[in-house]
């Protein structure tokens, strides 16, 4: 078994998942109560909000992806591994992962979703989705690498590669259509010139009859509105049946030939094997209390999106936002340090501070608890907002840069395709 240097009158603390409660649990805890091990597949907190950005060339994915070690380089109490957990092991306190097991005085599960392909195993093969940074890189280069065959296709590929289809029309699939309609507009004229763009179509594909489900019915009116302005093709009470990789099967008996998918239609909480199933609710999501504490143990919780957690204003639990996941882990690492001082805990209340969304150049949606407005204001303070919640100075001045640049030139020169593939003075 590996074991972590543990100072004797410290707790062990195990957190697995560095997104925003992981990360923002981590950052919280009081060393002088606990030594942290931190657990995560990946060696960096990733940004979620701005990879629709990275997906559309708009900002380098360094400026949103921020190494663990680097963020905790001067905190010797907290520990990293780049591992993946198998398993909890709640009658021993330990976790099973790909390195070895663990052991822990509290366990706190933050380990968020994952894309939800609702069981459609073709879909899941052949459509983009956007929740890593990898991913969004990865849609980068496919997008920029379709245009380049695109110059040189025969003309009956043509309307298939030039087809692309967002599937939800959530913030993720409301933003991508709007930035992907500026590019069409303003960027790829200039970089493909023998590509008529007019034959560019950007198809967004919702199952309910309103786009920003998550907003209220005048900002979602309003974002449909700028939609349609900028062109985008909305297709409202409609379901993706099937996605072969070149075939697009609709609801409503449509086939849409399309060499582009991308998958923004929901998400459910990643299954953690140890977990009782009897702790487990709708959307594969961890039933804790208002203390974020998993039902039936008293030393292992969970924060964030992977948590559900029911309250007089929110039955049904929390939606599945940074703001939640944010402040639960803030409580919760005050409350184990009143664990320890044998003191009373503080329940969980979420304080909405309203939800927001951006279409593309000066068109955004802000819906505050005490006043809704959009347009140009509204994109301002959206970009206000997610430049506040990046974590150094350095990468918000960076991004900062990037989208005045953006803004002044309507250009960028992020138009990187990377590959992995060896070109032909390297073959042997």
């Amino acid at each position: 078994m590996v074991k972590e240097q543990n100072l004797q009158e410290k707790k062990q603390v195990i957190v697995v998942g560095g997104g925003f409660a992981g990360l923002q649990l981590v950052r919280n805890l009081d060393k002088r109560f606990f030594n942290v091990l931190l657990i995560d597949k990946i060696n960096h907190h990733q940004f979620q909000p701005l990879f629709y950005q990275v997906a559309t060339s708009q900002i380098e994915p360094a400026s949103i992806s921020f190494p663990f070690r680097n963020i905790f380089k001067s905190r010797s109490h907290i520990q990293i591994r780049m591992t993946e957990m198998l398993k909890v092991n709640p009658d021993h306190q330990t976790i099973t992962t790909t390195i070895g097991d663990f052991s822990y005085d509290y366990l706190i599960l933050a380990t968020g979703c994952r894309t939800n392909y609702f069981g459609n195993a073709n879909i899941q093969k052949n459509a983009f989705s956007l929740k890593t940074t990898y991913q969004s890189i990865t849609i980068r280069n496919h997008i920029l690498t379709t245009f380049e065959k695109v110059i040189a296709a025969p003309k009956a590929d043509r309307e298939r590669m030039l087809n692309l289809t967002i599937v939800g029309a959530g913030p993720t699939g409301v933003e991508l259509a709007g930035a992907f309609s500026e590019i069409k507009k303003e960027i790829l004229p200039k970089d493909y010139h023998d590509i008529d763009l007019s034959k560019f179509t950007i198809r967004l594909v919702e199952g309910s009859n309103h786009v920003l489900n998550n907003m209220s019915k005048a900002s979602g009116e309003a974002a449909e509105k700028y939609l349609k302005k900028m062109g985008v093709v909305l297709l409202k009470n409609t379901f993706v049946k099937d996605y072969d990789g070149e075939n697009l099967t609709l609801s409503s008996g449509e086939t849409i030939k399309s060499a582009t998918v991308i998958w923004a239609a929901g998400v459910t909480g990643r299954k953690t094997e140890g977990v009782p199933a009897d702790a487990i609710t709708r959307g594969n999501r961890i039933i804790v209390n208002r203390q974020n504490k998993v039902q039936g143990f008293d030393n292992i919780f969970a924060v964030g999106d992977i948590a559900y957690m029911e309250t007089p204003d929110y039955p049904n639990g929390h939606p599945q936002v940074a703001n939640v996941a944010i402040n639960q882990a803030r409580l919760l690492a005050k409350n184990l340090k009143q664990l320890q001082q044998g003191k009373p805990v503080a329940d969980y209340k979420y304080k909405d501070l309203g939800s927001m969304a951006t279409i593309g150049r000066n068109k955004a949606v802000v819906d505050l608890p005490f006043i809704r407005f959009k347009g140009y204001i509204a994109w301002l303070v959206w970009m206000f907002l997610h430049l506040m919640l990046i974590l150094s100075v350095r990468n918000r001045l960076i991004i900062f840069i990037n989208w005045a640049w953006l803004y002044v030139t309507k250009n960028t020169s992020l138009r990187l395709i990377l590959t992995s593939g060896k070109t032909s003075d390297e073959q042997p």
